[in-house]
């Protein structure tokens, strides 16, 4: 219970953040990354950098690791038929993941295994369409929804919390 009051906790003050629509649709993008893929690879901390030093939403992209984590829990088994495609199906990519498995520093990056490689394509493919959704919801939600919102007892309860008062007092 308490997990899901901070999600939506999360969701509440991010969708009401000062951040643009295209800030936060890229933070949740970015973060559907982490959530997708397994955690403990290399991209994964090209993607926290990412997170940190690009303009976007840092909460968004939490946000989306969040939401996408059991997404990518049950997209695994794809993930693994899309992984084992491209490294043993697709004969003109051998050399590729030859050379990526001998390099001393690539080879950390586990694209040899077949789920973390299927992940990193599903994300990649997803990246773009998982943006424009997103920027799109953010836009229609503080069009419609967002100024009805933050009249109810509903915002009032989360932005009531303490995390949310620790919060702002680092905001800007």
């Amino acid at each position: 219970m308490l997990a899901l009051l901070k999600l939506l906790q999360s969701l509440a003050k991010t969708l009401h953040s000062d951040g643009t629509p295209g800030q936060i649709a890229g933070g949740l993008a970015l973060g559907a990354a982490l959530g997708l893929t397994p955690l403990m690879s290399m991209h994964n901390a090209i993607v926290l950098a990412a997170l940190c030093m690009i303009n976007v939403s840092f909460g968004a992209g939490l946000l989306g690791m969040a939401l996408f984590t059991p997404i990518g829990f049950m997209l695994d088994p794809i993930f693994d038929r899309i992984g084992h495609w491209l490294l043993v199906d697709v004969a003109a990519l051998r050399p590729l993941f030859a050379w990526i498995d001998a390099s001393p520093v690539l080879a950390w990056s586990n694209l040899t295994n077949t789920v973390v490689l299927g992940s990193l394509v599903g994300w990649l493919v997803l990246f773009i369409p998982t943006f424009m959704a997103a920027r799109i919801a953010v836009i229609r939600y503080r069009l419609s929804v967002g100024a009805w919102f933050m009249k109810t007892r509903i915002y009032h309860a989360l932005a009531a919390t303490k995390v949310f008062d620790v919060y702002s007092w680092f905001r800007p």
